[in-house]
C-alpha cells in the first residue's frame, strides 16, 4: 500500500480525483489532498510536485481550458524537464465537467432525462457552460437553484454548484460508465491503474 497525494484546482476536481483513487485502492491510498481555486497554483509548484514524487506517487489533475491539447499544457508547464514516474499529470478535455457529461445515466438522474447530453463531450468547446444551460432547462427546481446563476448575478454558476456536483460526484457519477464516452478521462483512469501497479511492485 502507497499513500497517494492529490492534487487538483477546485473542489469539483479534487472530488473527481478522489473518485478516481477510489477505484485503485488499497495499491494506492489518498493520504493528502492539495488544491487552491485556479491552475496558477498547481503550475507554479512543478518543483514541489517533481521533488514529492521522488518520495511517494502525486496524482495532478487540472483542466485544459483553451490550449490546444494536452501535450501543449504539459510542454508550458514542464518544458524540457521530465516528470518522474511517479508524478502523474492528468488532463481533462477541456474541464472536468466534460468528464461529468460523459455518465449519461448519472448526469440524467441529475438533470432529469428530457435534456439532450452530448455524445462527444471532449470535443466541446465550454463543457460547463454545456452543463449549465442543460440545468437551467430542464433540471428539477431545486437543482437548478443550486446549479445556475440567479438573475444579475456576477458569477457563472450558481452557489450551490460546487456542493451539490460534489455530492453527485461521489455517490453517482461512475468513472467507468464516463470512460466510455471520453477518451481523456479513459486514459487518466489507466495511467492511474498502471501507477497503482507500478508502486505495488515496488518492494517497500
Amino acid at each position: 500500500m502507497s499513500g497517494l497525494v492529490v492534487a487538483t484546482e477546485d473542489e469539483l476536481s479534487e472530488a473527481v480525483a478522489l473518485r478516481l483513487a477510489a477505484e485503485v485502492q488499497p495499491a494506492l491510498t489518498v493520504t493528502q489532498t492539495l488544491r487552491r481555486q485556479g491552475f496558477g497554483y498547481l503550475r507554479s509548484k512543478m518543483t514541489s510536485w517533481r521533488q514529492l514524487a521522488q518520495q511517494q506517487p502525486v496524482f495532478l489533475l487540472t483542466d485544459l481550458d483553451r490550449l490546444a491539447c494536452p501535450a501543449t499544457l504539459l510542454t508550458h508547464w514542464l518544458g524540457a524537464l521530465t516528470p518522474p514516474p511517479n508524478l502523474l499529470m492528468r488532463v481533462a478535455v477541456r474541464e472536468v465537467e466534460s468528464w461529468l457529461l460523459a455518465d449519461h445515466l448519472a448526469m440524467q438522474q441529475l438533470l432529469g432525462e428530457k435534456g439532450k447530453l452530448p455524445p462527444a463531450p471532449d470535443s466541446l468547446d465550454d463543457p460547463k457552460q454545456t452543463l449549465l444551460t442543460l440545468a437551467k432547462k430542464y433540471a428539477p427546481r431545486d437543482v437548478r437553484l443550486d446549479l445556475v446563476q440567479s438573475t444579475g448575478a456576477m458569477a457563472c454558476q450558481g452557489i450551490g454548484y460546487n456542493a451539490r456536483l460534489v455530492d453527485w460526484v461521489r455517490t453517482v457519477w461512475q468513472p467507468a460508465q464516463a470512460a466510455t464516452r471520453s477518451p481523456s478521462l479513459h486514459k487518466a483512469r489507466c495511467r492511474l491503474q498502471e501507477l497503482a501497479a507500478r508502486c505495488t511492485s515496488i518492494p517497500p
